[in-house]
């Protein structure tokens, strides 16, 4: 970086970092020299990794770093034990999602993670995807969650385009965000019954989980996005956004005022149905946190 671009990146810090911490910041100073080491940065991320962060970001774009400047204590403000304050300039190599495109170069801020020692991972010229929202200023991002800048690895880019094209695509499953009234109807002959549970969502859209037990049979379950549970209704493939949704979502046991209106036989059966729902989902996969 040459000292004719200096003022302007203090310029560029100076704006950045008052966005998004407003009135904390004295005016920049010159940041330290980074040590390099490993390149390898947060890869390898589950599907519910990205999807939690794909389905918070707006803005989605592949980066190759340009520069970056660690700030200085009284600068960076309160980051997190084991990490420090970078201030990263990136060019844009793709546009992933955008509706209103991006700049060529963007500016953000990120908690990059430091070893033992306090040395920094190797960023320069990293290719990264960053899940982020628009900053308050041309070429100015910030991301959604502080570890949203992930390592570009081609797994992680497929799994981020294929996430982004369920995420919009006509029948995109809605996001759970809890769970409704649950009925029980007994068969005429022991081990035969059928339960349904309605799931709440956030824009209101019904969803339903049928649950179908015959003598001699293993139970069979679907879930259905719609008013009526017909033949075509089909539990999720693992790996899916509506499995997704599901299995990072459903609480671990079927809420007391779900059942409140069945006799105890008939709730009984309602949640050992709905503990097997959970049981053939699977975990959820998540192997970050949810800041």
């Amino acid at each position: 970086m040459t000292k004719s671009a200096m003022p302007l990146l203090k310029v560029g810090v100076a704006c950045l970092i008052s966005a998004a911490y407003p009135a904390v910041f004295p005016a920049f100073a010159q940041g330290e020299k980074l040590v390099s080491q490993s390149s390898s940065v947060a890869g390898g991320l589950s599907y519910a990794d990205v999807a939690d962060l794909a389905d918070r970001a707006p803005l989605v774009a592949q980066v190759r770093i340009r520069n970056i400047i660690a700030l200085k204590p009284d600068q960076a403000g309160s980051v997190p034990a084991g990490k420090k304050r970078l201030f990263v300039e990136a060019d844009v190599t793709s546009l992933i999602r955008g509706e209103s495109g991006i700049a060529p170069r963007v500016t953000y801020l990120y908690d990059a993670p430091v070893d033992a020692r306090g040395r920094l991972p190797r960023l320069k010229k990293a290719s990264m995807i960053l899940f982020a929202r628009p900053g308050t200023r041309p070429g100015e991002v910030q991301l959604v969650a502080p570890d949203a800048q992930v390592a570009a690895t081609p797994a992680d880019l497929a799994r981020t385009k294929a996430v982004l094209a369920a995420l919009v695509a006509p029948d995109a499953p809605p996001r759970i965000v809890g769970v409704g009234d649950a009925f029980h109807v007994a068969g005429t002959i022991a081990g035969e019954g059928e339960t349904q549970i309605f799931l709440r969502t956030d824009n209101g859209d019904p969803v339903s989980l049928s649950i179908l037990r015959r003598p001699g049979q293993p139970p069979r379950w679907a879930v259905a996005l719609g008013e009526i549970v017909d033949e075509a209704a089909r539990a999720p493939e693992p790996g899916s956004l509506l499995w997704y949704r599901l299995a990072c979502a459903l609480p671990g046991a079927l809420p007391p005022g779900s059942t409140r209106a069945l006799a105890p036989q008939d709730a009984d059966a309602a949640r050992a149905d709905y503990a097997f729902v959970l049981n053939a989902l699977g975990p959820c996969g998540r192997t970050r946190g949810r800041g």
